[in-house]
Formats: structure tokens, C-alpha cells, sequence
């Protein structure tokens, strides 16, 4: 959104975030993390007013008296460390967190792929299993518990970073650990009836069936009931409990909100009933107030919660703020000009016909610019990584769907990411590191 906002007509203030799109290439290595992260100083830098940036978390928003409440909890902290900020108006958009549905061991026992951190601890974890099972003298049950690998949910995450394992067992773990490779085991969990439920029927099927010839093991309508330290309870399509040994347990299954989200909801009881997340009018403004307009997955809209829906709603909400200053700044205009004409002499001539003129050229801009439209979602496509140089897509095409998977699609998804990267910077060093992949390896 600030990338896309001008201003003219503003004083920011933003919080440091890392731009980022999908992670799980960066936690078996496909991608270094710094290649697709961008500071806001970066975008920040040419804009025509200050913009501040503090690297600091949001703690509290009080509507009412107009603050943010924030607070820096990095490890090295000055003598001043949170601050309440004044807005005039405020943006929320803080993305939500992992779901664990209050299943016992989760938090203790998983990790969670949502942002950069996860990944990177991630890419730790799985290099730690590894090696702890090519230890001398580790027996053979304990090395099959320690390279099972599993995924809890078939969404796109769950399904993309199942993937990237595969590539990973299949492209270099063979050379590295040629007696291990083969006793590693990626098995993925869903609750659902299938995986992927927002692709058509003939692209799940696809990418079953693509997962059976990579030996990734999926497992359908299986509830995981409890995580413990070495093993995950679950119950299977049959209703039968049973516990699977693992060595690394990923969790992807869903969003929650945060709890600064959950207590600004409170806040507002009348008008925020919805569990799921803020409720938005037509122009993303919060229902309750009038000057904070909330987008991302904080939000509880019709629409998926997914970086093409927060993309298209930031760049709409850049646009309606600037055009929202220039009615105000248009309306000032006019009073000011209307004020002069009373104090001219009467008369066709002079001052006062150019005065007309001008006040009548203010009125058709101040016409255009409180023509304000509400966002409008264009679905683009759906596109995810299954592995083996795979990718499927289901796109709208026309009045209907257009479904492709295999190879080709996978070189249309690599050509997707790229162009959906902040930067050039980014997009060379993402493919700088596609291409010492393939040419060194991971």
C-alpha cells in the first residue's frame, strides 16, 4: 500500500516489515530468505513527505482517543522503548496468526510456517533431524522416527513446502546422506476430504496423484488430536486413533486473529460480532469507526485470506486515501476562492470573471473526486508449487475456469512469483538463487 500511495497530502507513520511472498522455498533452501524480503525505508525513500519508520509491535489501538500503543521487544532496547502514537487515520493491517484450534502440544511441539522466522527455524529443524539421524549407532525404529517428516494441512503452504521436501530429498539429500535419502518420509495431513479444496476437482486429483509417485503419503478426513514430543496422535478416515512417530512436525492448518485484533474487537462490541476477524464496510472502513480502515488477513470478508486479496485491497485503499485528501483539499479551494469573489466589485470584467472561472473548473474536480467506488475483488487465478518441477494453476478464462498442470504451468508460476516480487533487486536475486540451485544445489 505505501508503495502506492503518494504523500502529498500525508505524514506516515509505519511500522518495519518485511515484504514477503510464500516462504516455504526459503525453508529447505531454494531461496535465501534476504531475496525476497524489502525494507519500507526502501520504498519510503523518494516519497515527497517524512515518512517514520519504527521497528517496533503494535500493542494496542484505542479508536476512541485515536492512538496506537507500541513498543520495541528486540533484544537490544534503549532507555525509550514503546510510545503512544496519535493518528489522524489508520491503517490495520497486522496479517493474523497460525490456527491451533486449541489442540493440546501444538505450540510446544510444532513448527508453524506463516512468516520469514518460521522458515528460517524451519530450515534449522530439518538439517537438525538429519543429522541426528546419521549419528553412530542410532538404531533403525529411531531413524525412521527422526526422517518422518510431517505436514498438518492441505493448503496451498502445506502442499507447497511438501513439495519442496521432496525436491530436496530427491536433488541433494541422496548426495549428502545416500544412505539416508531413502528413509526419509513426508506425510501430509488434512482434515478435509481432499487437499487444495479452493482447486478444481481435476487439479486435486493431479496433484494426488503426483504426490503417490513422489511417495508423499496423504492423509485425507485425519484430525490430529494431540502432538506429543516424539509422536502426534491423530484420527483417521476409519474414526480409529492412532500415533505416528516424527522427527518434525509442520503446522500449516489456518488462520486465527491476532491478539491486539481480538481486543480491538472488544472495543467495539455493537459492531464487531464476527469471531472470524474485523468486519469492513464496501470501502474497507471499520465498522464503528470512521478513520480505520483494516485489510489482510485481519479481516473477516467473503473473499480467501491470501496475498493476491491484500495486494488488490492495499493498492484500492492507496487510491481512495489520496483521493479522499484531494476532495478535502479541493473544498478548502473553493471556500477560499468563493471568500475572495464576495470581496470583488460587480462587473463582467476583470477579477471577478476569472474568479468565476476558476471556482467553476474547482467544481468539476471536486465532482470527480467524490465519485468514490467501492473495492472490487478481481480474482486473477490460483497457482501452487507441487514438487518435481510441477506446478498447477486454475485460472478464469472467459466465463469459466481454465486448469493446467505439469511442467509448463510450473515455468508460468516461476514467471508469476518473479513478477509479483517487490523489486529488481528482488526478482535478480530470487533468480540468482534458482539458478545456483540448479547448478550447485542446495
Amino acid at each position: 500500500m505505501l508503495k502506492n500511495m503518494g504523500t502529498e497530502y500525508f505524514n506516515v507513520s509505519k511500522k518495519l516489515l518485511p515484504l514477503h511472498t510464500t516462504v516455504p522455498s526459503v525453508a529447505v533452501g531454494t531461496l535465501e530468505a534476504r531475496s525476497i524480503i524489502q525494507s519500507t525505508r526502501y520504498v519510503a525513500r523518494h516519497k515527497e513527505r517524512r515518512v517514520s519508520i519504527y521497528e517496533a509491535e503494535a500493542l494496542k489501538v484505542d479508536p476512541r482517543n485515536k492512538q496506537v500503543t507500541i513498543a520495541d521487544l528486540s533484544d537490544i532496547k534503549g532507555d525509550v522503548n514503546n510510545m503512544t502514537i496519535p493518528y489522524d487515520i489508520l491503517v490495520y493491517a497486522v496479517g493474523a496468526e497460525t490456527q491451533t484450534f486449541g489442540i493440546p502440544g501444538v505450540k510446544e511441539h510444532s513448527c508453524f510456517l506463516k512468516e520469514l522466522p518460521d522458515a528460517e527455524k524451519l530450515r534449522e529443524r530439518v538439517m537438525d533431524c538429519i543429522e541426528s539421524a546419521a549419528f553412530p549407532d542410532q538404531s533403525e525404529a529411531e531413524v525412521d522416527r527422526l526422517m518422518h517428516m510431517i505436514v498438518v494441512g492441505g493448503g496451498p503452504t502445506g502442499v507447497e513446502f511438501s513439495g519442496e521436501l521432496h525436491d530436496f530429498i530427491k536433488d541433494d539429500l541422496r548426495s549428502w546422506y545416500p544412505e539416508l535419502a531413502d528413509k526419509l518420509k513426508i506425510t501430509l495431513v488434512e482434515a478435509l476430504p481432499n487437499v487444495l479444496p479452493m482447486f478444481s476437482r481435476e487439479l486435486i486429483q493431479y496433484t494426488e496423484s503426483t504426490f503417490k509417485e513422489q511417495n508423499i503419503e496423504v492423509l485425507t478426513k485425519t484430525m490430529v488430536k494431540e502432538v506429543k514430543d516424539k509422536t502426534v496422535v491423530v484420527k483417521n478416515d476409519k474414526g480409529q486413533i492412532e500415533e505416528l512417530p516424527y522427527g518434525l512436525l509442520v503446522w500449516a492448518a489456518g488462520n486465527v486473529s491476532r491478539p491486539i485484533t481480538r481486543d480491538l474487537m472488544a472495543q467495539l462490541p455493537q459492531h464487531q460480532t464476527n469471531r472470524r476477524g474485523l468486519l469492513v464496510d464496501d470501502y474497507l472502513r471499520l465498522l464503528g469507526v470512521n478513520d480505520v480502515y483494516a485489510i489482510g488477513d485481519c479481516t473477516a470478508t467473503s473473499y480467501a485470506p491470501t496475498a493476491q486479496v491484500a495486494t488488490q485491497q492495499g493498492r484500492y485503499l492507496a487510491r481512495l486515501l489520496g483521493q479522499l485528501a484531494k476532495k478535502e483539499a479541493l473544498e478548502k479551494k473553493l471556500a477560499e476562492l468563493r471568500g475572495e469573489r464576495s470581496g470583488l466589485p460587480e462587473g463582467p470584467e476583470g477579477k471577478a470573471k476569472n474568479n468565476a472561472e476558476e471556482i467553476e473548473s474547482v467544481v468539476k474536480q471536486l465532482n470527480k473526486a467524490s465519485k468514490i467506488r467501492p473495492f472490487h475483488y478481481s480474482h486473477q487465478g490460483s497457482l501452487a508449487y507441487i514438487g518435481s518441477d510441477k506446478a498447477i494453476a486454475d485460472l478464469p478464462f472467459f466465463n469459466g475456469n481454465f486448469a493446467s498442470g505439469g511442467v509448463a504451468t510450473f515455468l508460468f508460476w516461476r514467471s508469476a512469483y518473479v513478477s509479483s516480487l517487490f523489486s529488481l533487486r528482488n526478482r535478480t536475486l530470487v533468480m540468482s538463487d534458482w539458478l545456483k540451485v540448479k547448478l550447485f544445489g542446495r
